[in-house]
């Protein structure tokens, strides 16, 4: 090995370090706040339900109860992708697909996100089925929607639309947001970015890198452009399923 062969191996090792530990620390203070977050909102809500000396009405109960399976939902949120994070970065991930509707894929999964009344879904007539890891692009619809939902404007909605394009399938999640600039469209997808977030926001900022992944797993493709008029569309393009001849089917 030469001077130059060996300076370029070490450099290379130093890097992977470097990356290393830039995500543990990141890892860490996720953990701190992010984690600590919505267990402090939990521990709040029972200690105030188990209070011998208040006299709580039925509405509050159930209000205090709605925080606490709103907490539990974003607790167990956070946990799903920092596994999923892990997962991708130990090159584990293996993929078991078959074909599928993609509209009924989707359709599910929106009933799961946290404000499912704010989706419009539109699928174009006739589309073709694709060949997906179900449970993976449920991770991917649901942090997809969910991360529009979150900066979009309250009260509008987010529409997810899906169509064909050629052998490829595409899908369309679309906010009316602030948007992204151009030269961070592609460092929204690394690990722990919140672009425009207060040092108070929450989550870890994983549900774009997890989406990009596990989208990559399965053969597709996940990218960000600008919704016309404002705001942000992230793009997923899946394999379309060849539709099988007549002759075929009644073979």
């Amino acid at each position: 090995m030469t001077d130059r062969e060996e300076l370029a191996r070490k450099a290379a090792s130093v890097q992977q370090l470097e990356e290393g530990n830039r995500i543990r620390t990141a890892l860490l203070a996720a953990v701190s706040h992010d984690l600590r977050t919505p267990l402090a909102g939990i521990k709040a809500a029972v200690s105030s339900l188990r209070a011998e000396d208040m006299d709580w009405t039925p509405e509050d109960e159930r209000a205090l109860l709605a925080a606490v399976e709103d907490s539990a939902d974003r607790l167990d949120a956070i946990v799903a992708n920092l596994l999923d994070l892990s997962r991708l970065q130990t090159g584990v991930v293996a993929p078991t697909t078959r074909v599928v509707g993609l509209d009924d894929v989707v359709a599910r999964c929106v009933r799961t996100v946290s404000e499912p009344s704010r989706v419009e879904l539109s699928f174009t007539p006739e589309l073709p089925d694709v060949r997906v890891d179900p449970g993976l692009l449920d991770r991917v619809v649901v942090n997809l929607v969910d991360n529009a939902l979150h900066h979009a404007p309250r009260g509008t909605p987010v529409q997810v639309a899906a169509s064909s394009l050629g052998n490829r399938v595409q899908l369309r999640i679309v906010d009316r947001g602030p948007g992204v600039p151009d030269v961070d469209k592609e460092r929204i997808f690394e690990p722990f970015q919140r672009l425009g977030d207060t040092p108070g926001g929450d989550g870890v900022g994983l549900g774009l890198a997890v989406a990009k992944g596990l989208t990559e797993a399965m053969g597709g493709s996940l990218i960000a452009e600008d919704t016309p008029g404002g705001g942000l569309t992230m793009i997923v393009e899946l394999r379309a399923q060849p539709m099988r001849r007549i002759e075929e089917v009644t073979a």
